[in-house]
């Protein structure tokens, strides 16, 4: 099978290499002429035999809206763009509509696997018309991990989205329970080796995970995280699936908590604490700390 794939970063890179080891034609564009295999998106769609199929893999937003934009005036009908950043699934459904008008086709795929998708494959969550669905098939099996799972057609447009969205709002709440029980094994006096305590629950636990064997390769790299400073971004997936709960009325308090947490991290000097501490003082004349000179 044929496929354009714009955006040649450490996924999207991957992403080509590993369609390719399966057999598939790719062109990949990106605005890096070095790891570009055409100069420019309309080179890339002439290129392309049709029916074409262009899978997008350039940041949510302004980044993606700008692709679609200009794939809608050079793609014809009968031709699918896939959107498999991470944009957020009411964007799908506009995207959708805006193909849809000139008879192209749109699929939306939620993609996790990281860097090392190339090696292991990469979990596809997949949203659209079952036509449009059918017909990448074989480009989600290269990309998928070997074995029965790790793909699925979760629904309408929007669903492969709305479904990586609440994929990595689970994963802030698994790395922030992961965290804590982490700074208490450090913090206690008794517990000398937290990086062996971690390594051994990889095997024979209930929390054993992925996630826990990456745990287990930082601290190998940096055994008491010295090197690193208390601060985490968050990309966007974990603060919508909170508004998502707020709208639909569901109770997500771990998910939502981790998030805030990542607010705190950002603060070197917090607001909220300087007013906790005030009242402490105020109500039970506890000691507080001045801010040095």
């Amino acid at each position: 099978m044929q496929l354009g794939l714009i955006g040649l970063g450490k996924m999207g890179g991957n992403m080509r290499e590993r369609i390719r080891r399966a057999g598939h034609t790719v062109i990949g564009y990106d605005r890096n002429p070095e790891v570009s295999d055409v100069a420019s998106l309309a080179e890339l769609v002439d290129k392309l035999e049709a029916p074409r199929v262009v899978w997008v893999m350039v940041p949510a937003g302004a980044a993606t809206q700008s692709v679609v934009d200009e794939l809608g005036g050079l793609l014809q009908s009968g031709d699918t763009v896939v959107d498999g950043g991470n944009s957020r699934w009411t964007d799908d459904e506009k995207h959708a509509e805006e193909l849809g008008t000139r008879g192209v086709g749109f699929v939306d795929a939620g993609v996790s696997g990281g860097v090392w998708g190339l090696k292991n494959g990469y979990a596809l969550m997949v949203g659209g018309d079952k036509e449009h669905v059918d017909r990448l098939q074989p480009i989600f099996e290269a990309l998928k991990p070997e074995g029965p799972y790790g793909y699925v057609h979760a629904g309408k447009v929007g669903a492969g989205h709305f479904s990586k969205m609440v994929h990595n709002g689970i994963e802030y709440a698994m790395m922030q329970a992961y965290a804590e029980g982490w700074e208490l094994l450090e913090k206690v006096d008794s517990v000398t080796d937290v990086r062996e305590v971690f390594r051994s629950w990889q095997d024979g636990t209930v929390i054993r995970s992925w996630l826990l064997d990456l745990a287990v390769n930082a601290l190998d790299e940096d055994e008491h995280l010295e090197r690193l400073r208390g601060y985490a971004q968050d990309s966007g997936e974990g603060r919508w699936t909170v508004e998502a709960a707020i709208d639909n009325s569901v109770p997500l308090p771990a998910i939502t908590a981790s998030l805030f947490t990542r607010f705190a991290s950002r603060q070197e000097d917090s607001p909220q604490m300087k007013m906790i501490a005030a009242l402490r003082n105020q109500f039970g004349g506890h000691a507080v700390e001045s801010t040095k000179e």
